[in-house]
């Protein structure tokens, strides 16, 4: 086993951690870009977001991709392969929600995105920060916690929030709106924006395992 006595003595390949922050790093920047999109409302705007954002996600594709290659081939790990593989696959799960939404924007070009997706959209944006900065605690979490898990529970509220904003607006879309066609557009997209808060928070059910696991 990977964990067993004499692998504590063995130097442990450190290269995961790069490949895990330029992920969060791409995290970071398709998020960015979905807040960016909202705030435009012509076709050709949210078509042209949508295709930097996939050019992102295919990039996070690769990395994500890379990283497991290399467990395949490095003998020690600083972390069981499992382990490094789920963290490297929800992060780009993340990414592939951000697309999704993107997508969804510029196929459905619905009318002008209201406070309540701007507000998703900031939540997102926090959400993958912290994802972010999360990624250089895991070389040194197992001295000191604190912080990860502080950034853990962030997420987490974060994911709690987003819940009540879509609640509240699922309740005046259908109280309010009278264009139906407009309803399926908007509730879907809305309903992806949580999405994507909900796939931030399980990178931070992860992050909690390592924090049991290993600290």
């Amino acid at each position: 086993m990977q964990n067993s006595f004499f692998s504590r003595f063995t130097p442990k390949e450190p290269k995961f951690f790069p490949m895990l922050r330029e992920l969060s790093d791409l995290v970071v920047q398709t998020s960015a870009l979905l807040s960016e999109s909202v705030k435009h409302n012509t076709p050709e705007e949210r078509v042209d977001y949508y295709h930097r954002i996939k050019e992102k996600e295919r990039e996070a594709d690769g990395v994500a991709h890379h990283i497991f290659d290399q467990l395949s081939t490095t003998f020690i790990t600083p972390f069981d392969r499992e382990d490094i593989h789920q963290l490297a696959s929800h992060m780009d799960d993340v990414i592939d929600a951000i697309n999704s939404c993107a997508k969804r924007i510029a196929i459905y070009n619905p009318r002008p995105i209201g406070e309540s997706g701007h507000e998703l959209c900031r939540l997102i944006d926090a959400g993958a920060k912290l994802i972010q900065q999360s990624m250089p605690e895991l070389e040194r979490f197992r001295k000191d916690s604190s912080t990860l898990v502080s950034y853990c529970n962030q997420l987490h509220d974060i994911e709690n929030r987003a819940d009540d904003i879509y609640e509240e607006f699922i309740t005046r879309l259908f109280k309010y709106e009278t264009d139906f066609v407009e309803i399926i557009k908007i509730k879907e997209i809305m309903h992806e924006m949580e999405r994507i808060t909900d796939m931030a928070e399980y990178v931070s059910k992860i992050l909690k395992n390592f924090i049991v696991k290993y600290a």
